[in-house]
């Protein structure tokens, strides 16, 4: 059995949604603030257009000859043409050389910060064994109650996303083995928010706050 515990030392969150997954190949997920050059990225996706998902100096600093990055309609049409690119459209399966990864619709209900025809998106990605999901900006969805992942990181901070409260009820459904909160301390949400959140999912879900 593959012990997820393990997995935790290869992931790292350097603030809002800026995920980092290394394990065999390096992987991240809405970059943002970035400053310094590595250029180490297998893979870079991303969940939509605004500023704090899609900062293309953290690109630039993480981005080398063989990067692919993926994303919904409208990165890839603000990517230059040099890019290595893959369009990801909600509720699909994709077959790369290396990796599998599906894309999960991401969207507000009842808000117009991400419309359901923006064509938004989350990702569940498998990596050497352990699925994370990272969903993006994102109300509760009711689709979501069938999503099977070991680690899901879950926006907190409200108002452009599901709040403390709703992230706990997903966490709860969905049941991984870690439940990491994101999405707070820049625009929106607080470390109050996280301290509610690890307080109230269930006992048997571990947690860790990154940032």
């Amino acid at each position: 059995m593959i012990s997820v515990v393990k997995y935790l030392d290869n992931i790292s969150i350097n603030c809002q949604s800026s995920i980092k997954i290394s394990d065999g190949l390096t992987i991240y997920f809405d970059p943002y603030d970035i400053k310094e050059k590595v250029s180490n990225a297998d893979y870079i996706f991303i969940t939509h257009s605004h500023w704090d998902h899609f900062d293309m100096e953290s690109i630039n600093n993480i981005i080398n000859d063989k990067t692919m990055i993926i994303g919904p309609s409208c990165v890839i049409k603000m990517l230059d043409n040099g890019f290595n690119s893959l369009e990801a459209e909600p509720n699909r399966t994709y077959n790369l050389d290396n990796i599998v990864f599906k894309t999960v619709s991401s969207y507000n209900k009842d808000k117009e910060y991400h419309s359901k025809d923006a064509g938004y998106v989350g990702y569940i990605v498998t990596l050497n064994g352990v699925i994370y999901y990272i969903p993006g900006d994102t109300d509760l969805l009711e689709e979501f109650k069938n999503i099977n992942a070991d680690v899901i990181f879950l926006p907190v901070g409200g108002t452009y996303t599901m709040n403390r409260e709703e992230a706990a009820t997903l966490a709860n459904t969905i049941k991984p083995k870690y439940a990491i909160p994101i999405h707070y301390g820049l625009a929106v949400g607080s470390k109050e928010d996280t301290k509610y959140f690890v307080d109230n999912i269930d006992k048997e879900i571990k947690s860790k706050i990154f940032y």
